[in-house]
């Protein structure tokens, strides 16, 4: 007897997806930013099924996933952002509310709400997760937005 497996496919079309970016630290979100739009459009979304919503930084992000989600217009939301260890506990304070804020929501509401929020040491460390390439961590939370949509929809 074999053991029966459910995984969501890598296919965007007619979804729609709400991209939420911080502007805290743009070197870096542009680029996130950039590799999930990249993924996205390569899975078959089009343009006009991405909305991006900017937030002042990644403390904000939660706020503006909660008001998304009570509106109820997205498949999917991947947030975006980066939070660079400084000299102070204020990155431990950020990321922690962040991710927390993130996974919050996304349980509250049964949302997928992929997460694409550096938290990094260094700023070498945040560009290289941000670059062009396979590595880009924005692309990632696309993929893993993508994958969980069509995944609710087997269960």
């Amino acid at each position: 007897m074999s053991i029966k497996t459910l995984q969501g496919s890598l296919d965007a079309s007619g979804k729609r997806f709400a991209l939420v970016i911080s502007r805290f630290n743009t070197e870096v979100t542009t680029g996130l930013l950039a590799g999930a739009r990249k993924a996205l459009l390569a899975a078959g979304a089009t343009a006009s099924d991405l909305t991006v919503i900017e937030t002042p930084g990644a403390f904000e992000i939660p706020l503006a996933l909660e008001w998304l989600a009570l509106g109820g217009s997205y498949d999917a939301i991947i947030a975006l952002g980066a939070v660079i260890k400084g000299e102070t506990s204020h990155y431990e304070h950020i990321s922690e509310a962040a991710m927390r804020g993130i996974q919050t929501v996304s349980l509250k509401y049964g949302l997928p709400i992929a997460c694409g929020v550096l938290t990094t040491f260094t700023d070498e460390q945040a560009i290289a997760r941000s670059s062009d390439n396979e590595a880009n961590k924005g692309r990632e939370a696309a993929l893993a937005a993508i994958e969980m949509v069509n995944l609710r929809t087997l269960l």
